[in-house]
Order: structure tokens, then sequence, then C-alpha cells
């Protein structure tokens, strides 16, 4: 259980760490790479499931890494 967790963060930086990349938002750190992308995931899943797509790694990743970017996108909105 503590390896799935483990695993889970380190996607989530990643996919966290793609979404900045992906958006040009610039560099953060591992911690708040993680968050986003643990954040984008849950995001990107929920849409997922409403739309009928996902179930697997690849589709799980970029559900995340398109959750993440939405994310991106609406905290560069809400703060201008």
């Amino acid at each position: 259980m503590l390896v799935q967790l483990i695993v889970s963060v380190c996607i989530g930086a990643l996919c966290g760490f793609a979404a900045n990349k992906i958006m040009k938002s610039g560099s953060q750190g591992f911690l708040r790479n993680a968050l986003l992308g643990i954040v984008g995931g849950l995001v990107g899943g929920y849409l997922g499931n409403l739309i009928g797509i996902g179930g697997g790694w690849v589709s799980g990743i970029i559900l995340a890494i398109a959750g993440s970017c939405l994310v991106v996108w609406l905290v560069g909105k809400i703060a201008k």
C-alpha cells in the first residue's frame, strides 16, 4: 500500500511537471508539481468517467495531464 502511494505521488509529480511545461507556467517545485498532478488526476479522472474514458495506465496519465492543464488554466484565470 505504501509503495502504491509513493508511485502515485511520483506519477502525479510527472503529470504536474508535464502540465507546467505544456501550459508554460514556469518551473515549480516537486511538491507543487505532485499536488498539481494529484488534483489534475482527480479532475481528469472525474471528467473522463463522465464521458466514458478511462480504465488503463495510459488513459489515466493522459487524463491526469489534461486535468492538470485545466487546473493550471483555471488558477491562472482566477489569479487575474
